[in-house]
């Protein structure tokens, strides 16, 4: 897992980016280069979208990396890779475009802790990794940080719903939360609804 110690914030240009680079994909069209620096940083890309059913925006794809990634690159790459290859999810749709919202977090400030209760919610991300002890298998998931405070989780059913993300469904009680390796982790993030996005491309002439 990376360690990153990039200061780059994550902006609104890399989420037009974000956009950009799925429309130019059902264009057909070569994506350019866009404007903001290109360091490297962890990332992860994320498609939500407008349902009547719901109050906000429900998640459609979220895909991205500990490791470290050019974010001309990475963003491109997952940006696509969150949208049509999600497996919880089928691909995303030309027609769904007016819907969506896209958000981009850069991961920053990662810190491997000696409890599993040791983050907080609303500013950590977590990243449990354990060993399942029936079938000796390896086991991990994460959660961005503001996925906790939007499901209004304490940290035990955050912990309990990440364990059953990875995998896992046998028993879980203290002797397994102490089995349990946490690696909590900080976030820059922006975001822009498709309507946002347009507005944004206009007032910026990307």
């Amino acid at each position: 897992m990376s360690r990153s110690t990039s200061s780059t914030k994550a902006t609104k240009e890399m989420v037009a980016y974000c956009f950009d680079s799925l429309i130019f994909h059902f264009e057909n069209k070569p994506i350019y280069k866009p404007k903001f620096s290109n360091e490297s940083s962890p990332l992860f890309v994320t498609w939500k979208i407008d349902n009547k059913n719901y109050d906000e925006p429900i998640l459609r794809g979220c895909i991205g990396t500990f490791a470290e990634k050019n974010l001309v690159e990475g963003l491109h790459k997952f940006a696509l890779t969150s949208a049509l290859k999600d497996s919880r999810f089928s691909a995303i749709t030309k027609k769904e475009l007016t819907k969506l919202h896209c958000a981009v977090s850069l991961l920053v400030k990662f810190e491997t802790v000696d409890s599993v209760w040791d983050w907080e919610i609303g500013t950590h991300g977590i990243w449990i990794e354990f060993t399942d002890p029936n079938t000796n298998q390896s086991s991990n998931s994460t959660y961005l940080p503001d996925v906790i405070p939007e499901q209004e989780w304490t940290k035990e059913e955050a912990i309990r719903s990440l364990i059953k993300k990875a995998g896992y469904n046998g028993k879980v009680d203290d002797n397994f939360f102490s089995l349990i390796k946490l690696t909590r982790y900080q976030s820059s993030k922006d975001s822009l609804s498709y309507s946002e996005f347009l507005e944004y491309k206009k007032a910026t002439s990307l």
